[in-house]
């Protein structure tokens, strides 16, 4: 459990590319990730008050991913150094969003729903926390059993 808390060697964020590709491949991150969650939004939609399971299922989602990408990219060693910002910042960015659970939190407070806003926001935090360790586990999984 120690190693899963312990963050490995961050990547330098240009090691090796210049600063517009990087930030290229942000943007081309996002075009995939902001367009997934709304895809995700549509197929799940709620009414204002309601359970956002939308919104939940793309944040979790991407603190899976983020977890996975964080901790398996430092230690590849031939990657490139767009990657890292494409995954990480670019998708997960884009899919990611903690606007909007602000947003459904303060309307579930609006329409005085405090337990379902407290429940939503224990669940997005709890949630978020087991699924970048989940992530975090997997990928050191496979990397020590891959050595």
């Amino acid at each position: 459990m120690r190693d899963l808390l312990r963050l490995p060697k961050p990547l330098a964020p240009a090691r090796g590319a210049r600063r517009h590709h990087v930030l290229l491949a942000v943007v081309a991150g996002g075009a995939v990730g902001a367009p997934a969650r709304a895809i995700v939004e549509t197929h799940l939609a709620h009414d204002v008050g309601a359970w956002p399971w939308a919104t939940l299922s793309v944040n979790v989602a991407g603190t899976l991913l983020l977890g996975w990408w964080s901790t398996r990219l430092p230690r590849s060693t031939d990657i490139d150094p767009r990657l890292h910002p494409f995954l990480a910042t670019g998708i997960c960015g884009g899919l990611t969003t903690f606007s909007t659970m602000q947003l459904e939190l303060l309307e579930m407070l609006d329409r005085r729903a405090l337990g379902l806003a407290v429940a939503y926001l224990a669940a997005s935090v709890l949630a978020g926390a087991a699924s970048i360790l989940a992530g975090r586990a997997a990928a050191h999984y496979v990397h020590c059993r891959n050595r």
